[in-house]
């Protein structure tokens, strides 16, 4: 492709995408007529150039009209947004659900990752492709996680056009999957989000007590149930007053890194520079991990008020939802409370009529792991590659559009609803001193009744593949999903708390529970791991880039037993693994090795 302007036009339908995203073109400069005024002067550059945030979304209006992203169209939405064409070409090319080469309208999706390959995903894509072959008009590729583990094997369906559509065959088999490609209208509805939480209508639940019970469409119903009682109480004790609660709650963040949240909304809260403002990641892209999907698809106003909650606390008007793209129906639900939340005053100008304004603004993702990492999130968000920045400066300092900004994911947020109705003293009676309150975990793989659970801390790992219904001969237990550590089958008795998996030599992670039998060959679910980070690496740094690359390299000689023996590999596993765990720049790195060094200590996968 040209990385230059160049003499490629966009097609009618390619221009009226971006000219419904951006409004129609104000001067020859932008990609309209060419007028005498036009010679004289440029005008719109300015503006043009503070829009540099609309790249990701205009590539996604193309995308989703078109099915793929031509020079043309990629040049004009460059005109459009004075974008340097190598700079919008670095960025269409880095997220895995774009294309920048023809292909069919319609793409099938078919997972590969951790709990669809143990679920038989080789040979629905291997049926599915035998059924689908040129000329089909479907473009099938396998793709990373879809985040439908409880339901593997997952495959999603993409027809662009206007409107796209899509449809999910989940737990898919060659029939369904191609019946979804052939007619996504005509597929089967997906089954309602209860079905994964199996503990769906218990009372004693605190963050899942309305997936289930509540209509998520009607905002009516989500009020009858207890909602927006605690946005009213956040504005009868002040902005102080909520982070004071939260702090004393002991809420920490709940994607891994378990940071407190009281602590990074004060900092961001107590920065002079302004605007403020607050991040919603929802980009959960770790295998294994479903549980925010969830809480959007059957509870999705709880996050509305959440969030308007954070940004209240923290002195945000402006607040970002960052959606993950093989999200269709939670993108759906969202879009529908957010606009409810609008037209009813609980976002806008004047919030509850407390003259407070806030509102909330969705930006979807397109397949990028590394975009879970808050400073690549911001730099997807702003147009750019979703490269990792270096810290500091902290997000708190300089975040988002390089102003002090609060970033959580969905189920830190949901957390902060309970605090404020039941007060934080009983709170953080739940669960242990330094791990309080409840946890959802993302239950997969080889038990009865996979699903979201949601346990106080402190429970056993036992005590929670019980209520799942784990199935004979457990090989394994993957704790963390693919950035995480593996446990035997006799240390079930792992409390599930951020201390207790850190003394047990593992980690928490984001809460994946994977479960393994020992049908599944261990060997080639840690090269599918090493083969995951290889792929989803950005390759900002050399530790990462070169080390993922040579651990997957190692791992194909050790299943294949060519080259070098075991051992010598295990060795050289172990000298990339700790390069990359000392040298790379974010958490992808740092943790690519931690799977397979687990799976070989504790495993002994290899003997």
């Amino acid at each position: 492709m040209d990385l230059h302007f160049g003499d490629s036009k966009p097609t009618d339908e390619e221009r009226a995408a971006i000219d419904t995203l951006l409004g129609p073109p104000e001067s020859s400069w932008e990609g309209a007529d060419r007028s005498d005024a036009d010679l004289r002067w440029a005008r719109g550059g300015r503006e043009a150039r503070e829009r540099r945030d609309l790249l990701l979304p205009g590539l996604h209006a193309v995308h989703d009209r078109i099915g793929w992203i031509s020079e043309g169209a990629l040049d004009y939405l460059c005109r459009r947004l004075t974008v340097p064409p190598a700079e919008a070409y670095g960025v269409a090319t880095f997220y895995a659900m774009f294309s920048v080469k023809p292909r069919p309208a319609t793409v099938l999706h078919v997972c590969t990752d951790l709990a669809c390959a143990a679920a038989g995903a080789s040979d629905l894509c291997a049926g599915v492709e035998a059924r689908l072959g040129l000329g089909s008009g479907v473009s099938v590729e396998r793709s990373p996680c879809l985040g439908l583990c409880e339901r593997a094997p997952a495959a999603l369906v993409v027809k662009a056009g206007d409107p796209v559509r899509t449809a999910v065959s989940a737990p898919a088999t060659v029939e369904r999957a191609v019946l979804a490609a052939s007619a996504p209208d005509s597929a089967p509805e997906e089954p309602p989000a209860a079905l994964a939480v199996p503990q769906a209508g218990d009372p004693s639940l605190m963050l899942l007590n309305r997936v289930g019970v509540v209509d998520p469409a009607s905002l009516d119903d989500y009020r009858a149930h207890g909602g927006y009682t605690a946005l009213r109480q956040a504005f009868a004790i002040g902005p102080a007053g909520v982070i004071r609660e939260v702090t004393d709650a002991g809420l920490v963040g709940r994607g891994g890194a378990a940071f407190p949240t009281g602590r990074k909304w004060q900092a961001t809260a107590s920065q002079p520079d302004h605007p403020h403002y607050l991040v919603c990641n929802a980009d959960e892209s770790e295998p294994g991990t479903f549980k925010d999907r969830v809480v959007m698809e059957g509870d999705p106003y709880s996050l509305v008020e959440a969030m308007t909650i954070a940004a209240y606390a923290v002195g945000a008007h402006k607040g970002y939802l960052y959606l993950r793209g093989e999200y269709p129906r939670a993108l759906r639900r969202m879009e529908h409370a957010i606009g409810q939340a609008r037209a009813r005053g609980l976002l806008g100008d004047d919030v509850l009529g407390q003259g407070y304004a806030f509102d909330i603004e969705i930006r979807r993702g397109a397949g990028a792991y590394i975009c879970g990492e808050e400073t690549a999130l911001f730099n997807s968000i702003e147009g750019y590659r979703g490269e990792p920045r270096s810290k500091p400066p902290f997000p708190v300092e300089k975040g988002l559009f390089g102003k002090p900004t609060a970033e959580n994911n969905v189920e830190t947020l949901v957390n902060v609803l309970p605090i404020l109705t039941m007060g934080a003293p009983a709170y953080a009676a739940i669960g242990t001193g330094t791990s309080t309150g409840p946890k959802l975990f993302c239950v997969s793989g080889s038990v009865e009744r996979p699903g979201i659970y949601e346990l106080p801390f402190g429970a056993t790992l036992g005590e929670l593949l019980e209520l799942a219904g784990v199935r004979d001969r457990l090989r394994a237990v993957l704790l963390g999903g693919a950035a995480g550590g593996f446990v035997r089958p006799d240390e079930l008795d792992i409390p599930l708390t951020f201390e207790g998996t850190r003394a047990a030599g593992t980690t928490l992670g984001s809460g994946v529970v994977l479960t393994f039998d020992d049908t599944v060959p261990l060997p080639r679910l840690l090269l599918r791991i090493a083969e995951f980070f290889r792929d989803e690496s950005c390759g900002q740094c050399v530790p990462c880039r070169v080390g993922t690359v040579r651990q997957e390299e190692a791992l194909h000689r050790i299943v294949e037993r060519t080259g070098a023996d075991a051992a010598a590999d295990i060795t050289l596993l172990r000298e990339v693994g700790r390069a990359m765990k000392d040298a790379s720049i974010c958490g992808l790195g740092q943790t690519a090795w931690n799977a397979v060094e687990s799976a070989i200590d504790r495993l002994g996968a290899y003997e």
